[in-house]
């Protein structure tokens, strides 16, 4: 089995830290001019000329042991689960086969295979393993609650269960081209509940009425090309398609002539509803659940494992997770229709090496659902060394009566929401991760009690550190988010934030009007009274005005008090003792990521807690600014 590694992505990889023995005596935060201390394995940030202004990191600080090395730019191993076809899992003796074109009374030997997966697992007795051989299966699965099975791909064998099926019979219509007899149907309700109309609250409403179809679960490609569904025949153009479920018919706006066309017929692919199954080295494509099926692939049960899977191109979301315990590693989920994967009721979730990139093709509303991956009402989650990119939302959303969260080694790049957020949840650490390039907030805390955010890079991305209250409060019964298991109302689950411990970030560049925001829209808790503490951070500006604002600091009942550079900050408040300001161009080297020998900064990083120290790898007490790479 392969075993995982930390990956960073393209221009990200190799993002440096200062990391110093606790035996260097650490003081003092003014900007000095300093060379590399030869001897000592210490090298601090420092400016670089000539830097690339495309390159996310050409604008971030790196600072890193003189011994360490970088990747060229770009050059990157995958994450996310390895190619289909490519992984290689033991075959148990006892396993039963299934191939296209076997045949479902045979045996279901490796030489005599049956050919389908309902078969094999209506015939498995709890613990065998399904092996599937190479080929493309449509079909809807179910792993029941009474037999405990592993489904996996027959080693370097490429296995797809694909829920779309060849389009025939299309003939020019009017200028358009159509298909009759068309009686593949899916239902379009908007929200998890079944028929239930969407919400009318502005701006909390899962469809977009820029994009009336997103609920419409019907996708049709040609020629491996996604169509655009749209609502009537006169909306058809080239790139589109319109299914009337009254005359039964399929209309397409391009010429399929020679090409390849296929559309969803399924909805469903995988239900595991039974403990300790797991899913290993297959991938799913083209299935068209409907919001309230919660996603294509879905866990139901719990201690289930999914290992080394690809789930894309379904019509809403890929994996939905309920059971508790749950094992994801190695998993890919891309370009599905509103989120990549989900989470409630998950107690224990482990998701470790996930690459989650393009999601929310639909163009669902950012909230109340969509984007990456959103986890909620669950305890003890753990999201380590996992990719978020380029999904329509937020990339990592932690939502919802969260309790005791960990969300570690990180890329979270270029999402159109935010990076990561943490609303009305508890006990959260946000630790080595590198956050850039997001439209929203790098980092959204929300009313969240017990927060470390630990060793991050947030770069270019809107505000960088966001930490807001707003006016639900946890004793509020008609406020949603709770979650039922608990008492009511949760003594861990205060929906008040604090404390925040912010230590040893960096924050570079911004869309936003300052690098360290605290405000509260209550109008009742300023910082102090939230908790909120710096320390070991270091601030980047290209210039003194850009942002004009470095911190806004909640005062309560009166408007936040607003700090224009460090000093005045510290002067005012006590904070920032051990806080660095850097002002001018990019520090760090374009190709090598290394900082120059000629650098302006100080040493300011805090020590490590051991636990901090762990998800870093590096000893207790060390001295680190920034995430630390592999």
């Amino acid at each position: 089995m392969i075993e995982h590694q930390r990956r960073r992505v393209g221009q990200i990889v190799g993002l440096g830290a200062l990391v110093l023995s606790s035996a260097v005596v650490v003081s003092g935060c003014v900007p000095a001019q300093v060379q590399e201390i030869s001897g000592t394995g210490v090298v601090v940030a420092g400016m670089a000329g000539n830097v690339r202004q495309d390159s996310v990191l050409a604008r971030t600080l790196g600072v890193l042991t003189a011994s360490e090395t970088r990747s060229v730019p770009g050059e990157r191993p995958n994450s996310g689960a390895e190619p289909v076809g490519t992984t290689v899992f033991p075959v148990p003796s006892n396993a039963i086969f299934v191939a296209v074109g076997g045949n479902d009374t045979a045996p279901g030997t490796e030489e005599a295979p049956l050919a389908t997966i309902k078969k094999a697992i209506s015939r498995a007795e709890s613990g065998q393993t399904v092996v599937l051989r190479g080929g493309t299966y449509l079909e809807a699965v179910k792993i029941p609650s009474t037999k405990r099975i592993t489904l996996q791909s027959f080693p370097d064998e490429e296995v797809w269960l694909d829920g779309s099926m060849p389009v025939t019979g299309v003939e020019p219509d009017g200028g358009r081209f159509a298909v009759e007899g068309w009686t593949k149907e899916f239902d379009a309700s908007p929200t998890y509940s079944w028929g239930n109309a969407d919400g009318t609250t502005p701006g909390w409403t899962f469809v977009n009425a820029e994009h009336p179809m997103a609920s419409h679960p019907d996708q049709v490609w040609i020629d491996g090309t996604s169509q655009r569904q749209v609502p009537s025949l006169d909306d058809v153009v080239p790139g589109s398609f319109f299914v009337d479920y009254t005359s039964h018919r399929l209309v397409l706006g391009s010429d399929p002539a020679g090409k390849e066309v296929r559309a969803s017929s399924l909805a469903k692919a995988i239900s595991v509803q039974s403990p300790g199954s797991a899913i290993k080295g297959i991938g799913v494509r083209r299935f068209s659940p409907s919001v309230p099926h919660m996603a294509a692939v879905t866990l139901e049960s719990s201690n289930i494992t999914v290992e080394d899977v690809v789930i894309e191109q379904t019509s809403t979301t890929g994996l939905a997770v309920s059971g508790t315990d749950a094992s994801l590693r190695g998993i890919t989920l891309r370009e599905n229709g509103m989120l990549g994967a989900s989470a409630t009721y998950a107690d224990g979730l482990s998701a470790i090496d996930l690459e989650v990139t393009g999601n929310n093709t639909e163009g669902f509303n950012h909230s109340p659902a969509a984007g990456g991956f959103k986890i909620g009402r669950s305890r003890s989650v753990q999201v380590q060394d996992s990719i978020f990119r380029d999904n329509n939302g937020t990339g990592l959303w932690f939502d919802e009566s969260v309790f005791d969260l960990t969300a570690s080694g990180n890329d979270v790049i270029g999402n159109r929401s935010h990076g990561i957020s943490v609303e009305i949840s508890a006990r959260a650490l946000i630790a080595n991760n590198i956050v850039a390039d997001n439209q929203g907030h790098g980092l959204k805390v929300n009313n969240t009690s017990g927060v470390g955010i630990w060793n991050n890079a947030f770069v270019d991305n809107g505000r960088p550190i966001n930490v807001v209250q707003d006016p639900r409060r946890a004793a509020d019964p008609q406020a949603p988010g709770h979650d039922p298991r608990q008492p009511f109302p949760d003594p861990s689950m205060t929906w008040i934030n604090g404390p925040v411990d912010i230590r040893n970030n960096v924050l570079t560049g911004t869309t936003g009007n300052c690098l360290l925001c605290v405000e509260d829209f209550s109008d009742e808790l300023s910082a102090e009274a939230m908790g909120v503490t710096t320390a070991g951070n270091v601030f980047h500006r290209a210039t003194g005005s850009s942002p004009d604002w470095l911190v806004i600091w909640s005062r309560g009942a009166e408007d936040p008090a607003v700090f224009t550079t460090l000093g005045r900050f510290r002067n005012a408040t006590g904070q920032a003792k051990h806080d660095m300001e850097l002002t001018g161009q990019a520090i760090v080297d374009p190709v090598t990521y290394r900082v120059t020998d000629t650098v302006r900064s100080a040493v300011v990083a805090q020590p490590l807690p051991a636990r901090i120290a762990g998800l870093l790898h590096v000893p207790s007490d060390s001295l680190v600014v920034g995430p630390v790479g592999d």
